[in-house]
C-alpha cells in the first residue's frame, strides 16, 4: 500500500465551480453552478444524483478533462487553471486512474496491450510484466491475449481496473463503472474495485446513480440541478 500524506491533505478540491454551455435557444444553460467540495487524501467519495445533475460534469471538471467557465479546480496539489492541455495530461498520467462505465478499451489491442499503455505512454521499462501482474490480480490471467470483442462486459470491466490500477494512482475516478452490467456481474466488479482500491490507498472518487454502490464509500456528495445539496 501507497505511503500517503496525512489524512487532512486534499487530494482533489473545487470552489465555487460552474459549468455553463450554449443553449440552443439563445443564452446559457447551467450545467453546474458554485460547487465547491474537498476530498482528502484516502478518502472514498460518492457524487451522486439523478441523471442530468450534473456529475459527469463533475468528474470531468475535477479530473481536468475538461475546464470550468468559472472557479477552480486544484489536483493533487496543483491549479488546474494554472497549467494548459498538455500539462493536465501530464499531471493525470502521474496520478490519476480511470474506471468508465463503457470500459474505454481500444479494441485494436489485446487486454494485456491495453494494460500496458498507460505505462507505455509514460516510458515505463517493464510494463508488461506489470501488466500481466494486474490481469492476474484481477482473474484474468487466460484471457490476456484477447481482444475486447472476444471477453464479456464484466472481463472487460476488468481489463479496466487493471489499466486503472497499473501505474500506481494516487486518485481513481469511476463514472457509473457497474452501470453496463447484469446485477450479478457489476456486485462483482464493485467488490474487485473496492477491494483494491482500499489495498492500494487510493483516493475514490465515484459517480454513480445507483446508491447502494454508493453507500460503500465514505462519504456521499448530491448534486441536484447541477448544484450540490448535500454533503454527509
Amino acid at each position: 500500500m501507497r505511503d500517503n500524506k496525512q489524512v487532512s491533505d486534499i487530494m482533489v478540491g473545487a470552489q465555487s465551480l460552474c459549468k455553463q454551455v450554449d443553449n440552443p435557444g439563445g443564452g446559457h444553460l447551467a450545467i453546474l453552478s458554485d460547487v465547491t467540495l474537498e476530498i482528502k487524501t484516502g478518502e472514498t467519495v460518492a457524487i451522486v444524483g439523478t441523471s442530468g445533475s450534473g456529475k459527469s460534469t463533475l468528474l470531468g471538471l475535477l479530473a481536468g478533462l475538461d475546464q470550468p467557465s468559472t472557479g477552480s479546480v486544484t489536483l493533487a496539489g496543483q491549479s488546474l487553471s494554472n497549467l494548459d492541455e498538455d500539462q493536465r495530461a501530464v499531471l493525470r498520467a502521474k496520478t490519476t486512474g480511470f474506471v468508465f462505465q463503457s470500459f474505454h478499451l481500444l479494441p485494436s489491442l489485446t487486454a494485456l496491450e491495453n494494460v500496458m499503455l498507460p505505462l507505455e505512454l509514460t516510458g515505463h521499462a517493464d510494463a508488461r510484466a506489470a501488466a500481466e501482474h494486474w490481469l492476474e490480480r484481477v482473474g484474468l490471467a487466460g484471457r490476456m491475449t484477447h481482444y475486447p470483442a472476444k471477453l464479456s462486459g464484466g472481463e472487460q470491466q476488468r481489463v479496466a481496473i487493471a489499466r486503472a490500477f497499473v501505474a500506481s494512482p494516487q486518485l481513481l475516478f469511476a463514472d457509473e463503472p457497474t452501470g453496463n452490467l447484469d446485477q450479478k456481474t457489476g456486485a462483482r466488479i464493485s467488490d474487485l474495485l473496492f477491494s483494491m482500491n482500499e489495498e492500494q490507498g487510493t483516493t475514490l472518487v465515484l459517480v454513480t446513480h445507483d446508491l447502494t454502490l454508493a453507500q460503500r464509500c465514505q462519504r456521499m456528495l448530491t448534486l441536484s440541478g447541477g448544484r450540490m445539496e448535500d454533503v454527509a
